[in-house]
């Protein structure tokens, strides 16, 4: 058995094939869903040899900072990636977090590397495979991305000859691009080039279909079909998600946006800058409407923090507004990349900064996003049976970023 620490925690996973999945998007509905409709046979095998709980995802609700924390075990405030997009005082521009220039702790990745043990990190958006991947290939493992699985070389990627693995890159506006990630994970583990993954998909069809939805139904028993073959393989395997979704729609079906930036410049004056944490280069999803936003306020109008803050959660929609350091305490953030305020939304609404940033014609389907508390608890599954201790944590206040200390030192093997 390996062993081997990172960011304080020690992991001795077994001599296992372990497995690590995150299904993006994917509230609890959605499984409920599709088992409920006899979808995923595999999954609830799993669910009844194993376990099944729900974990505390990472506020805010978006898909790096919660990435990043499955990876390396801490919180935001310690990894340092607090959105998909801030704005960056130092140089003062408005940039993606999508790079492992901004990382501040290891990941565990590349821990059970050096220890070892065959790594393949594989994500469908490349957004997020700079960030999972940092310094892995360098060390002797895989990452690629389906979005890019093309452009894989063993120089860049530890990897190459994808095409006649798995097939041609899909469209990251697909159900595909999850499928193939989880069917490329089969590959590797089956032919012996992995033996600790990590499996992170694309939400396109959780921002598009309800839980109901037959297009849903249907993706998830694609997942559900991967996981039998994981299961199959013996790998010891953990499902967890980001982030939960949410539709954020008026009963007319028009998307329930408060613009943010408009209305604090209608009561305050000009100058402020909201930034959308959910910003990505994937605005077909959403687009780049979440339910948080962290606010900057002009230099000239700081003393009115107070103010302005209780303003903006006296606004119809808004559940949460806090100052940097209540908002950095409360959600384990880090302050030198957040704003002056901290903005939540409700269940149904989304933030926005002003009508002209945002095109309603790319979700003029209807509206779902995430990003705020009610997008905050995520399924949590294993499909080994827990020891007591471990058992008993999933039963209380778990969080997704503990994937890996549950897979590699709370399953029983």
């Amino acid at each position: 058995m390996t062993r081997f620490v990172v960011n304080r925690r020690t992991y001795s996973p077994p001599n296992l094939v372990v497995v690590g999945i995150c299904l993006d998007g994917s509230a609890d509905e959605y499984l409920d869903a599709a088992v409920a409709r006899g979808r995923m046979l595999n999954l609830q095998h799993a669910i009844t040899n194993g376990h099944r709980g729900l974990a505390r995802g990472q506020m805010p609700s978006f898909t790096n900072v919660n990435n990043t924390s499955i990876a390396t075990g801490v919180p935001p405030s310690v990894h340092g990636i607090g959105g998909n997009f801030f704005y960056e005082a130092s140089s003062g521009q408005e940039v993606m977090m999508n790079s492992a220039r901004f990382l501040r702790a290891e990941t565990i990745f590349r821990g059970a590397q050096r220890a070892g043990r065959r790594v393949a990190v594989i994500t469908a958006k490349d957004k997020l495979r700079d960030i999972l991947a940092a310094g892995l290939v360098e060390e002797g493992g895989i990452a690629f991305s389906a979005e890019f699985s093309d452009r894989a070389t063993v120089a860049s990627h530890g990897i190459e000859g994808l095409g006649q693995l798995v097939g041609p890159p899909p469209s990251i506006y697909s159900a595909e691009a999850s499928l193939y990630v989880l069917r490329a994970g089969v590959e590797l583990a089956a032919a012996g080039r992995a033996d600790f993954l990590y499996l992170s998909t694309t939400d396109f069809v959780q921002h598009k279909y309800p839980p109901e939805a037959e297009e849903a139904l249907a993706f998830y028993a694609g997942i559900d079909e991967q996981i039998g073959r994981l299961l199959g393989l013996g790998a010891v395997v953990g499902i967890t998600a980001d982030h939960g979704m949410n539709a954020k729609q008026r009963p007319d079906g028009s998307p329930n946006v408060i613009y943010l930036e408009s209305i604090l410049q209608a009561r305050f004056g000009p100058g402020f800058r909201v930034i959308l944490p959910i910003t990505d280069p994937y605005v077909v999803h959403h687009a780049a409407l979440g339910s948080f936003a962290q606010v900057h306020l002009p230099s000239g109008q700081k003393h009115k923090l107070a103010e302005v803050e209780d303003f903006v959660r006296c606004q119809p929609g808004i559940t949460e507004a806090h100052d940097q350091a209540t908002a950095a305490r409360l959600m384990e953030l880090p302050p030198d990349r957040m704003g002056d305020l901290v903005v939540c939304s409700g269940r149904d609404v989304v933030l926005g900064r002003s009508p002209e940033c945002h095109d309603l014609n790319l979700v003029n389907g209807g509206l779902r996003s995430h990003g705020g508390r009610y997008e905050e608890m995520v399924p949590m599954i294993f499909s080994r049976p827990l020891r007591p201790a471990y058992a008993a944590r999933l039963r209380a206040d778990p969080r997704n970023f503990d994937l890996f200390d549950f897979l590699c030192n709370g399953a029983l093997s």
